[in-house]
């Protein structure tokens, strides 16, 4: 579950405390401000890396600009998301699977497609993918099975 972003007002405040104030537990800061130690971490750690070390720097940002420093994603452009795994070709996989010599294990493709994707998914969540690309398919023959009897 994500974390809720904490009002601009809040933040300023948080920042407020720490940097004018010299609070440094987080604790009180929170309690102050009315929000989790969590939120107030992660407040800090941003400002942090977005270089502002200073009151004055933060007093002269509106809200928005604000944000932007903070949360590259404000200002209504979408969050950057990290890119996603290369599926493989579960069709290949099925027909693998299915040779009638029975060498060929769901453990054994997997390493061949860690080999040419290192960066692929783990055997575990390989598998649990497969297992619902086989069930999507049980499940369309199913349906289609069901229609085809309503129709005859």
């Amino acid at each position: 579950m994500t974390q809720q972003r904490l009002a601009m007002q809040k933040i300023k405040d948080v920042l407020r405390l720490h940097l004018v104030g010299g609070i440094e537990s987080r604790r009180q800061i929170a309690r102050a401000v009315g929000c989790g130690k969590s939120a107030v971490s992660d407040c800090l750690r941003r400002a942090r890396l977005a270089g502002l070390s200073a009151w004055a720097q933060i007093a002269e940002l509106d809200e928005l600009e604000l944000a932007r420093k903070l949360y590259r994603s404000a200002g209504g452009s979408t969050p950057q998301r990290a890119p996603a795994r290369p599926l493989p070709d579960w069709a290949r996989v099925r027909e693998e699977l299915a040779r009638r010599d029975h060498q060929v294990t769901l453990a054994l493709l997997w390493e061949e497609y860690k080999a040419e994707h290192p960066e692929g998914y783990q055997y575990s969540q390989f598998a649990e993918l497969y297992r619902r690309f086989e069930k999507r398919l049980s499940d369309t023959s199913a349906a289609r099975r069901h229609l085809t009897a309503r129709l005859v």
